[in-house]
């Protein structure tokens, strides 16, 4: 397969993007599987560990020197600035929270030659889009995606079973993928998911987002009929 050439959280990015014209879906949460993206890098790269307590999986720092990626020291500075450890899926959510994460790590393909920044006006709302402009790093990410989805030809690769497992839990894999043979491979992609602590962390915080949009619903409605 070859050694990856992005980071996980890049690739995320560039499988978020699904028109020709670099636009992503305003209300998508696929910003969660961005920072998940984020803490497993930070834990290939050794500058954090997790550790099993109270049922839960906490992130435990390790190193904070820069891990050269400035979307990654700035997570990596969050983490160890705060003042007490918490779990992986309070930090996905903590740090997917930042709605300026997607357009830094956009940034930055963009200073690479791979996508391109514009803006666009929509009534009186201006938006950064990110059109693609060297369309070979995402080929090559599909092609690696569509190995470990729809071969058993032996394991996946650890950045691709990370990749498959984070982009399935916000629902991004349905961008380059037709949803009905993905539901084919349901089994075979949740057999890449067991046991990943990234993806059980994002979905946890998906969860929770998914919790606060409904209960902001109900509140307005409930102030509607009230």
């Amino acid at each position: 397969m070859g050694q990856r050439t992005l980071f996980l959280q890049e690739e995320i990015m560039l499988l978020a993007l699904r028109d020709g014209k670099g636009a992503n879906n305003m209300f998508s949460i696929f910003h969660y599987a961005v920072a998940g993206g984020i803490l497993a890098e930070l834990a290939l790269a050794g500058k954090i560990t997790f550790e099993e307590r109270d049922k839960k999986t906490y992130v435990v720092p390790v190193d904070d020197t820069s891990t050269g990626d400035e979307q990654m020291d700035l997570c990596l500075a969050k983490i160890f600035n705060a003042q007490k450890q918490e779990d992986a899926a309070t930090w996905v959510f903590r740090l997917g929270g930042d709605t300026e994460m997607k357009h830094r790590i956009a940034e930055g393909l963009c200073r690479r030659g791979i996508l391109r920044a514009d803006k666009i006006k929509f009534l009186f709302l201006t938006d950064r889009v990110y059109p693609e402009v060297n369309p070979k790093p995402k080929r090559e990410l599909i092609a690696r995606l569509e190995k470990a989805i729809f071969t058993n030809t032996g394991p996946v690769e650890a950045g691709s079973a990370v990749l498959v497992s984070l982009a399935d839990s916000v629902g991004i894999l349905k961008n380059v993928f037709q949803a009905k043979e993905l539901k084919k491979r349901a089994h075979r992609i949740k057999n890449i998911a067991d046991d990943n602590v990234i993806c059980y962390a994002t979905k946890e915080a998906v969860n929770l987002v998914r919790i606060g949009y409904i209960t902001s619903i109900v509140a307005v409605v409930l102030i509607l009929v009230g």
